[in-house]
């Protein structure tokens, strides 16, 4: 009966109609098939992924960049090679959606602000470079008696040339800032941005191709130009207005998978609705990016989006080579040779007569024109837009074919062709230099963050975080702060610090941040999970820097010490060296013995302290006790006590109480031999030499009491009674848990704990009373509410950072967490 239900069953039946056009006629065979079968559509997934990224490797194992490797993986499973994809239909679907998102990172990365700054490389250059190759081509055409329209259309695919090419080429030679990357980044950015023209002109240009149109056809065109300047004004609006306070909410959830969802959301929900208003889904996913731009988590949401865009647009390369006909390259090799050559000549020529134009120097010209001779990406997306209007590459039947084999030529020559653009411009270095003010940085133009060199890189900004800033500013060393959280970054910025928003695990982010050029980074503040992504990441981009790690649990030493990080300060370990140092300091040990033997313990990522089968049984540190050490104590005089209001001479101590004075400290300073008329007062640290029964008898001299001689601390009445014993363990709810993943950074630290008093401790310790107790859910600590005198919980998460605390009241289960103060 289910089976039979599902093979009647079909999507677009139960679509609007606005949206059932949308899905691919072939997709009926992605419905499952009997057992044992793989569905239709996973074996061309399979194929176009597999084939794709083995290419694309082997590509970048012979230098030829991965674009070139998908457009090569589509040609051979292809229907004219392999023939392994038989649902045309399924890889089109996707290359539409790599189109989508491809045009939505671009709008995120140009913002309005950003395209101001470069505005006359952009606008002046760009458009005289597009303008003067359309009029070559539409002359060129003409001669040979083809209509104007087709003219403009294959002027518009030869104008443009490939951002993803020769962004990747240029910053793997580090010549993005040189004078010929600062043209050719300039001249990318509008043909990007024309693009969104172009692909509203190739309807107009598609009616009537024969002719020479009419008032219609410019009626048509310019209520298509008035629906466009609608939507971008609608766009301005949303973005300046809506956008921002929406993503705010959206990352103030700490959830990446619901800050991605609404990315989406965004994008191919803005391209559908241009796209009922008759603009096409292109523009619609640009529109959507500019919005996104223009919040402060730009960053952050490019690099979410980012590998979802590099998978979808691999599919519209891959869709593209499917295309190419190889029998037809062999067959006409000498048209396909012909016209790469024609296309050299008119893109080498315009673009350098555009960049002298703007006054740079002809070695900058040289180059920049060799680097920009190919035919890029976006022309894929027009050519298919015409193709699918009856529009044909300079008119010929067989256009398309001859446009995408001189394309796939183009882009594998791309690599020798900036070679050669980069020597013939070193020969003709000796031309003029370029116009003052003609380049600007691309720091500048994209607005990245200010350049730093040696700086630490601060991933996170939690309490630890915010103490170590606190001292890198006062030190004057250079440093950037890497946060996911928008009240943390909104913080820093009011402080005036330097801060960029995003997810740090990211490569993206941790190239913006700088992470090839920094000297440290410290990772202060997050969970095992997060502190590894990012340790591994980091590593494999700058391999010389040094990574530090703040962990919570011995546990995590060895994950993240495999990972990449050079040290890994555990909490928990680093505690107990605390502790063992205040010991040793009790008894005397020389400071620099103290020294040596913290570095012992340390060494190894503290594996003299975190045990182990190979470890030798001996311990691993032996310390030189002298009797001295064992009979000298430091005793602190407190208020009240009779020490501390009275002179040395009176206390009798030596004559009396068989102890030896050995020093007075008092404000830091060390008084060997004070005078026994030396008057003592509270704060005063006195070091005695006597045997534990000369201590004992003293004890009446330096108890601390009140002004009625009475002990200061005695209870006016007894604490009350727990309704719990210290065998009774506590944790919290895991529905409570699960409903505060997302909202509450400090969960993954929640443990099971037994209290460790009957009580507060520090109400016990001073005989005072309380409202209510709190449980620490990370150590077990017992301490009152904020409504008690003491409000001790706050205060343990104070000294600890211990967030986690849950109530200890009777019929309560409930938590409350002091870092993101909400109830968990």
């Amino acid at each position: 009966m289910l089976q039979q239900s599902l093979s009647n069953f079909s999507l677009p039946s139960i679509l609007p109609a606005s949206l059932a056009g949308l899905w691919p006629s072939g997709l009926s065979s992605w419905m499952p098939v009997a057992a044992g079968e793989a569905p239709a559509f996973v074996t061309d997934i399979a194929a176009v992924l597999l084939a794709g990224a083995f290419i694309a490797y082997v590509c970048f194992r012979l230098g030829v960049v991965p674009i070139v490797g998908f457009l090569v993986a589509g040609v051979v499973i292809g229907p004219h090679g392999l023939g392994l994809v038989k649902s045309l239909e399924l890889v089109d679907a996707c290359a539409e959606l790599g189109i989508v998102l491809l045009l939505f990172t671009i709008g995120i990365e140009f913002s309005l602000e950003k395209l101001a700054k470069i505005k006359t490389l952009i606008f002046g250059g760009g458009l005289m470079q597009v303008g003067l190759v359309t009029v070559v081509v539409v002359g060129i055409l003409a001669a040979l008696d083809v209509p104007w329209k087709i003219g403009i259309y294959t002027g518009f695919l030869v104008a443009l040339s490939s951002t993803a090419i020769v962004l990747k080429l240029l910053g793997d030679r580090g010549e993005t800032n040189a004078p010929h990357g600062q043209i050719g980044l300039g001249f990318l950015i509008f043909q990007d941005l024309a693009i969104i023209l172009m692909v509203l002109l190739v309807p107009m240009l598609a009616s009537g191709s024969g002719d020479d149109g009419g008032a219609a056809g410019l009626m048509g065109l310019a209520w298509a130009l008035a629906k466009a300047a609608l939507l971008i004004v609608a766009v301005l609006v949303v973005a300046r207005r809506l956008m921002p306070p929406m993503l705010e909410a959206v990352a103030r959830t700490c959830s990446p998978e619901l800050f991605l969802l609404t990315l989406i959301a965004v994008c191919i929900g803005t391209a559908y609705l241009t796209s009922l208003a008759g603009v096409s889904l292109s523009l619609g996913a640009f529109l959507a990016g500019l919005m996104v731009s223009e919040s402060r988590f730009s960053e952050h949401a490019l690099g979410e989006i980012l590998p979802l865009q590099i998978v979808f647009s691999a599919t519209f390369f891959v869709s593209v080579g499917m295309l190419l006909d190889l029998s037809f390259f062999f067959d006409q090799w000498m048209l396909v040779i012909t016209v790469v050559a024609v296309v050299l000549v008119i893109k080498v020529v315009t673009t350098g007569a555009a960049a002298l134009a703007l006054g740079y120097s002809r070695s900058a010209a040289a180059a920049s024109a060799l680097l920009l001779a190919q035919v890029g990406e976006f022309s894929f997306v027009l050519e298919r837009a015409g193709r699918e209007l009856g529009l044909n590459p300079a008119g010929y039947a067989q256009g398309s074919q001859v446009f995408i084999a001189s394309t796939v030529v183009l882009m594998v020559l791309t690599p020798a062709l900036a070679t050669l653009g980069t020597r013939l411009g070193a020969r003709l270095e000796s031309g003029s230099g370029p116009r003052p003010g003609a380049a600007e940085s691309e720091d500048e133009a994209l607005g990245h963050v200010p350049h730093l060199e040696n700086h630490v890189l601060v991933a996170g900004y939690g309490a630890a975080a915010r103490r170590l800033v606190r001292v890198l500013e006062g030190s004057g060393i250079p440093y950037l702060i890497l946060t996911l959280s928008p009240t943390g970054a909104n913080e820093a910025e009011d402080d005036g610090l330097p801060v960029l928003r995003g997810d740090y695990t990211r490569q993206r982010i941790l190239e913006h941040a700088g992470v090839g050029r920094a000297k440290m980074m410290v990772v202060a503040d997050d969970n095992p999970t997060t502190a590894r992504a990012v340790v591994a990441v980091a590593r494999s981009q700058n391999p010389t820097m040094r990574v530090l790690v703040r962990s919570r649990y011995m546990a995590e030493i060895e994950p993240l010490l495999e990972d990449g990080a050079d040290r890994v300060v555990a909490e928990e370990l680093e505690s107990t060296i605390q502790l063992f140092t205040d010991v040793l300091t009790t008894y005397h040990i020389p400071s620099s013995e103290i020294v040596a033997d913290k570095d012992i313990l340390r060494r190894g990522g503290y594996a003299a302290l975190r045990g182990g089968p190979n470890l030798p049984e001996a311990p691993p540190i032996t310390c030189n006790l002298k009797e001295e050490g064992i009979d000298l104590r430091s005793v602190a005089l407190r208020p009240g006590s009779i020490a501390a209001q009275a002179n040395i001479g009176q206390l009798e101590l030596e004559s009396v109480r068989a102890l030896k004075l050995k020093a007075l400290i008092r404000d830091g300073e060390v008084m060997e031999t004070p005078d026994p008329a030396t008057p003592l007062h509270p704060g005063d640290v006195l070091e005695l030499i006597g045997s534990a029964e000369a201590f004992a008898a003293a004890t009446e001299l330096f108890v601390q009491r009140d002004s009625s001689g009475g002990p200061k601390l005695a209870p006016p009445k007894p604490p009350p009674r727990v309704s719990y014993d210290l065998e009774t363990s506590y944790s919290i709810p895991a529905d409570r848990l699960k409903a505060a993943e997302g909202r509450c950074s400090q969960i993954d630290r929640v443990r099971t704990v037994t209290p460790s008093a009957l009580g507060c401790e520090e109400c016990l310790a001073h005989g005072k009373s309380w409202v209510h107790l709190r449980i620490c859910m990370i150590c077990g600590y017992v301490g009152c509410c904020d409504d008690s005198e003491g409000r001790h919980a706050r205060a343990h998460f104070e000294a600890t950072g211990h967030a986690i605390m849950r109530s200890l009241e009777p019929g309560e289960d409930w938590a409350w967490c002091f870092i993101e103060e909400i109830e968990i």
